[in-house]
Parts: structure tokens; sequence; C-alpha cells
């Protein structure tokens, strides 16, 4: 399973239950009284709460609240922080995390399929594990700040810098954690932009290429003939018909 992200509201009755995935409860108002496995404590806006994997937990609220859920993907947790996470559940979180814990949910409120915020996931778990970011939290950093600038004319050696590391050593990164390269995944990312663009709006082709990171309409042309096989007008047609 992906990593999936929720804001929710908890009604004062108690909720129990289990589930085999981890899960961290992020409170943005308001307080959650939660039972986890036996320990009891409280989470609100600077203490998160972590469930791990089949342990059975209670959860009640003592008013309106709001939280930002996140079921996470078992393979995005290092047995290192799942290990720390569930030996202190109830962790207070610094600033950074606080702010962002803050940015995720404004995001999510905006976007609420949360598909933006997959690569911001990594980084926050190192936060709440008080660990410096690790390899995947700094390459999944680097991917969120690479998609939201899709217009920069980036290069290998952008990203790399971007993440702190050599070009050698990022294409290794790319091919553990993604299975592909940095050029092939930014062309991927690029096109599914545009594609996103050319089905939802009426925007026109030249600043579609622009905005994705294309020299022209023409390169986005190109582009779209080797990925998708097809031409930015024929794929438009296709949706509007």
């Amino acid at each position: 399973m992906d990593t999936q992200l929720h804001l929710r509201s908890y009604r004062d009755e108690s909720l129990a239950h289990r589930h085999d995935f981890p899960q961290l409860v992020l409170p943005l108002a308001g307080r959650l009284e939660l039972d986890i496995g036996g320990r009891q404590g409280c989470a609100d806006s600077i203490t998160a709460a972590f469930v791990e994997p089949g342990a059975a937990h209670a959860t009640s609220a003592g008013g309106a609240n709001r939280a930002l859920v996140l079921d996470l993907a078992p393979s995005i947790m290092s047995d290192l922080q799942l290990e720390s996470l569930a030996r202190t559940p109830f962790v207070t979180l610094t600033a950074a995390a606080g702010k962002l814990v803050e940015f995720m949910a404004l995001s999510l409120d905006q976007s609420p399929s949360g598909a933006s915020l997959q690569h911001w996931v990594p980084l926050l778990l190192d936060t709440l594990a008080r660990h410096p970011p690790q390899a995947r939290s700094r390459l999944h950093r680097m991917l969120a700040q690479v998609e939201a600038q899709l217009a920069h004319p980036w290069t290998v050696a952008d990203m790399a810098a971007l993440a702190a590391i050599s070009p050698s050593r990022l294409h290794e990164w790319f091919q553990q954690e993604l299975a592909t390269s940095p050029r092939a995944w930014l062309a991927e990312v690029r096109m599914a932009q545009a594609c996103r663009l050319l089905r939802t709006s009426a925007l026109p082709l030249a600043f579609i290429a622009q905005r994705c990171g294309y020299g022209d309409q023409s390169a986005l042309t190109h582009a779209m003939r080797k990925l998708r096989g097809t031409t930015p007008s024929a794929y438009r047609k296709r949706y509007l018909a």
C-alpha cells in the first residue's frame, strides 16, 4: 500500500481497533486521548502519537478537534525509525516538525489526493525519530522541490546540489529508491504534469510547455510523441470528446 494522508475529526466516544500498518496521528487543533497497547497519553498540536502495526489502540476526544492522520506504507519506515517510535509512541514535535505538519495539512486541504505530499513523509519520520535526514529523506525532499518548480531548467548537477551529494551518488540513490535515472524521472514527471493540464484546463499549449519545463511547444510535442505516442492536441481532444 502507499501512504494515505487524511484530515480527520474524532468523536467524544472511544474508538478502539487495530490495523496491520503503522499510523501517525498529528492533531492540528484540540486534544486526543489515546491508549496504545496499554500505554496512555495525550496528543495535541505539539505532541504526535505513533501506533505500531498490530497494536490495539483506542482514541477519544474531549471536544472539537482536527488531526492529520498518516496510514503509513510499511516499506517507508526503516527498522530504526519503527523501533524508535514504537518505544516512545507519544512524541513532542520540534519546531521544524510542527511547521512541516502545518505545511502538509494546508497542502492536503488544497489537494485532497495528497499525492504531492508523499515526498515529505520520509523527512517527517526522520524528524519525529530525532534522526538526521537519511538518504531517503534527502532524496524525497529534493524530488518535492523539483516537482514544485518544473519550469526550472533542471540538470542532474542541479538536483545533486539540491540534495547535497555528487551526481554519481544521486544516480545510485535513484536506482535504489526509484529504479530509474534522474533524467528519466524528470522527463516522466514533466510529462505527467503536462498531461494533467491538458486534461483539466484550457491553457494554451505554449503556456503548458513553459510551465512544465519544455523550451517551447515543439519540445513538448516531441517529448509527448516519444513518451505517450501522441501529440498534445490529439491528447487533449481525446478528453474533450
